[in-house]
């Protein structure tokens, strides 16, 4: 477990171990370590209410896998992973520069608890540039900004723009649609967005008690329709298989949707290009 970190000089790092954070409920329904008995007791809250949703965390970590090898194949180079959360390899960079070792990572989050473990994200190739940026989604403005000051990524070139299990945490009052049209604004024709999003479209009572669980422990969130999230790509080309559940999105040999039900993952993916 990691404490609140201080240097001498510098106040000390709140990291919230006093409530459940999702970032650290992600963690645990992955497996990992990194996550407080509050987060383990909200996590397991939200198990009895769906117990497939470690099942629909693996999906999604899995289609992030997929997405930016997917894209690193097409001849993407630049990548920009907001809310990157806790690292668990392989990470973005792992990926990308395993296709591309020049490929070039930044990622963004705003929990103090992913700059303890930064480090972890800044161990690419020799050929590959990576960097960890602490800035919030709901101020895309300042988001841009602090990623150009790194110097990582080349905004004159394309860039794969991952937004993948955020959008949930990101509710109405903060426009969520506004801030993905002024995130892609920013970016070239030849750019891609790669987004996953949770659905109550297939267990809508469990997903109603999910959405209270998070929010008594201290986090808005919401899942949304297909055709909700459908509205993130509009003026963008999705690439096949298009807007799908999880597990339908280019499944690799013995992974794919025979294994689990579209109830079990609820998560919406898509990847779509900026013309």
């Amino acid at each position: 477990m990691v404490g609140e970190q201080s240097e001498p000089g510098h106040c000390r790092t709140d990291l919230g171990q006093d409530k459940a954070h999702s970032a650290r409920m992600y963690n645990y329904f992955l497996g990992g370590k990194t996550n407080y008995a509050v987060d383990r007791e909200a996590a397991e809250t939200v198990m009895r209410h769906f117990p497939a949703v470690e099942t629909a965390a693996r999906v999604n970590r899995s289609f992030m896998h997929r997405s930016v090898r997917c894209l690193a194949q097409r001849g993407v180079r630049q990548f920009i992973d907001v809310g990157t959360g806790i690292p668990m390899a392989p990470n973005v960079h792992q990926v990308a520069q395993d296709v591309a070792p020049g490929s070039r990572v930044a990622y963004v989050d705003n929990d103090p608890i992913v700059l303890v473990y930064s480090d972890v994200l800044l161990d690419g190739t020799a050929e590959g540039e990576t960097c960890y940026v602490q800035a919030d989604a709901t101020e895309p403005a300042a988001l841009i900004d602090a990623v150009r000051s790194e110097a990582v990524i080349d905004f004159r070139q394309p860039v794969a723009l991952s937004l993948h299990a955020l959008l949930p945490f990101v509710t109405g009052d903060h426009e969520p649609y506004r801030i993905v049209r002024h995130l892609m604004r920013e970016l070239p024709a030849g750019s891609y967005l790669s987004l996953s999003h949770d659905t109550g479209d297939f267990a809508p009572e469990a997903w109603r008690a999910v959405i209270d669980t998070y929010a008594q422990a201290g986090t808005p969130a919401q899942v949304r329709t297909r055709a909700e999230v459908l509205r993130f790509f509009d003026g963008l080309e999705l690439i096949e298989p298009g807007l799908v559940v999880g597990h339908r999105w280019r499944p690799e040999p013995g992974s794919g949707p025979s294994l689990v039900s579209d109830a079990q993952v609820s998560l919406y993916v898509g990847v779509a290009r900026k013309p």
